[in-house]
């Protein structure tokens, strides 16, 4: 017989109605980690089971909780585990949920959709353009909102009485549009940039390495390099 709680399927793949949920809980509180659980992804390699019943053998007979004086892991922890999971759902998370207002919704949204975002492109693009400015030694300035409409160009470097343009992009955003269209409606304004004031322009592209923001085409910092000598000439 299925169970009311799962999509119909039953054994070792159920899918759960609410499973978003339960798996928010695991994580919060820590449940599914190696000091509960043990190691459960190095416990199934040394297993290398042949069918499913060899992993359930294994694992109550190998595992145990991942740290100092851990406990061996039996089907009645495993049972204690839900337990435990479902107090943290009918007390703690139940409670936070009849507490929340819709007002209170309403300014998550917006802030986690405008003011994030905002704060992480500031935080994506100073820390590009800081490490950009390290690397050629001059100064680099944010663009008027004339020149990133009619140009677009973000940045700029002043180079005696010319200028060299930045259009400073996360790389993904390549991945999003359709780069070549995307970057060829750019190369025109670029074009009508540079006869209007000598400089080239170049896309600068961000990703993120580790957690920290990088530039992701460094090949354009000798390119803005040999720029810069090349007005510095004239």
């Amino acid at each position: 017989m299925d169970k009311e709680w799962t999509n119909g399927q039953d054994g070792y793949n159920s899918k759960y109605k609410r499973e978003t949920l339960l798996n928010y809980a695991m994580n919060r509180w820590g449940l599914n980690k190696a000091s509960s659980v043990g190691t459960t992804s190095e416990l199934i390699r040394a297993c290398a089971p042949k069918d499913y019943e060899s992993w359930v053998e294994y694992y109550f007979n190998k595992a145990f909780q991942n740290k100092k004086d851990g406990q061996k892991i039996t089907r009645e922890y495993i049972e204690n585990l839900g337990k435990e999971l479902y107090l943290k759902l009918s007390e703690k998370v139940h409670n936070e949920l009849s507490s929340i207002t819709e007002e209170e919704c309403i300014d998550y949204v917006y802030n986690l959709v405008i003011n994030r975002t905002y704060e992480g492109y500031k935080t994506e693009i100073e820390t590009i353009y800081g490490q950009l400015e390290k690397e050629i030694g001059y100064k680099i300035e944010a663009a008027s909102d004339e020149w990133d409409r009619s140009y677009g160009v973000d940045f700029y470097i002043k180079v005696k009485d010319f200028y060299i343009g930045l259009q400073i992009k996360p790389v993904t955003t390549l991945e999003s549009v359709n780069s070549y269209q995307w970057m060829t409606q750019n190369q025109d304004n670029h074009k009508r940039f540079t006869k209007e004031y000598t400089g080239a322009v170049f896309f600068v592209l961000s990703k993120k390495v580790s957690g920290k923001k990088q530039i992701a085409n460094t090949e354009v910092i000798n390119q803005i390099k040999q720029e810069i000598n090349r007005l510095n000439s004239l």
